[in-house]
């Protein structure tokens, strides 16, 4: 396996508008949605909660195949326990299959790593595969602990129905071992090669930090290139990027931090370098989001609009913002919102996070999140009926 560094550098561009969020103002969100009234067309369990297979379960992804909708997320008994598996349901003839584990962390007979964070990708079709079509990806990260974690992938032929053997991303010298795309989709650039956002967390002394990197494939992960890290995780420690494009080619990322801010950063040449992270107008708890740019041109961001400091704490209520440039974000939907008391027997009431988002090819936008770790909902959002 060979591996390729494209660029360890970081551009400077020049100074963004990026004003630093400085107040949540939580009581000017929009009030909880209701299906049937506005955007919000559908919202349901992938699985019954009060018949679910493991004690908890977190960080959903979704993808559209040509079979229909897949849904992954990680579950066993508590986050960071060896028996934490990558489980799986599809959509069919418009109900969700019972969850399956399809792939675990068992490395011998006396070793088992907890699994976590899967991503679900479907590669568009391009010569760059032969024309042989390209599988359904799954990839995922084994370890004792995102420190120590590394990135596998297997893949499905038939929408997800049969997954191939698990095979390791590799290693390389800039980062250690390869992760794909850390917890948000990649993106396919024009050429067929797949752009992964990615980042790691470094215990650096007992410090640690936080940095963004993006790694990429043209062959299906046979072989990778690195971008980055683009930051030193000094100033905002970022992880979690997701990925939006613009018609002029640029690229945005937005991240999650520990610095109460969701932050971004911006290339102009393809995501081969990338502008110094800095702050957007959006709040961030220290909790993962998801972003797409959609198909009339604007973004749509998910997000928990809080901060570890507000009224409304962390991750208790789960949002969706638009923007038309990138820059002025608008809380536009609150998809969930608890503000009552935590039964005792619950150490996640009224955590809704972890959000991936998707765009179907019929223009509707798909959300899948962690429900109080017991559950992953899916909801359908109507974009056009979003308005800033």
């Amino acid at each position: 396996m060979k591996f390729h560094l494209i660029s360890i550098s970081i551009l400077i561009l020049p100074v963004l508008l990026s004003p630093v969020f400085s107040e949540v103002g939580q009581s000017n969100l929009p009030s909880v949605a209701v299906v049937g009234k506005g955007a919000l067309l559908k919202a349901e369990q992938i699985f019954p909660i009060d018949n679910k297979l493991t004690e908890e379960c977190h960080a959903s992804t979704i993808v559209e195949t040509d079979a229909g909708l897949v849904v992954a997320w990680f579950a066993g008994t508590r986050e960071k326990d060896p028996d934490v598996g990558i489980w799986l349901s599809r959509r069919e003839d418009g109900e969700w299959t019972n969850p399956i584990e399809i792939v675990n962390g068992v490395q011998s007979m006396n070793l088992r790593y907890p699994c976590w964070n899967p991503v679900l990708f479907q590669p568009r079709d391009t010569s760059a595969f032969s024309g042989q079509g390209a599988p359904l990806m799954l990839f995922y990260k084994v370890g004792p602990s995102p420190r120590e974690w590394w990135g596998m992938l297997t893949t499905s032929e038939d929408h997800g129905k049969t997954w191939s053997w698990p095979k390791k991303l590799g290693e390389h010298w800039a980062l250690g071992h390869l992760l794909g795309p850390v917890k948000n989709k990649p993106i396919q650039l024009d050429d067929g090669s797949i752009l992964c956002p990615s980042s790691t967390e470094i215990d650096d002394d007992n410090d640690v930090r936080w940095r963004v990197h993006f790694e990429v494939t043209r062959d299906l992960g046979n072989s990778w290139d690195v971008i980055g890290p683009i930051n030193d995780g000094n100033t905002y420690d970022a992880i979690q990027p997701s990925i939006l494009t613009y018609a002029n080619g640029d690229m945005q990322i937005l991240c999650r931090t520990q610095q109460n801010i969701v932050a971004q950063s911006w290339s102009l040449d393809g995501g081969k370098t990338w502008s110094d992270i800095e702050s957007t107008i959006l709040p961030n708890p220290s909790a993962g989001t998801d972003a797409l740019s959609l198909k009339d041109g604007r973004q749509l961001l998910v997000y928990n609009h809080t901060t570890r400091e507000t009224e409304i704490p962390s991750r208790q209520t789960l949002n969706v913002a638009i923007a038309n440039n990138g820059f002025n974000w608008k809380a536009v939907l609150t998809l969930e919102k608890e503000t009552g008391a935590r039964p005792r027997d619950k150490r996640h009431w009224g955590e809704y996070s972890y959000p991936a988002v998707i765009q179907t090819h019929d223009g509707k936008v798909h959300i899948t999140y962690t429900f109080n770790r017991e559950g992953i909902k899916h909801v359908v959002i109507d974009p056009t009926r979003l308005k800033i």
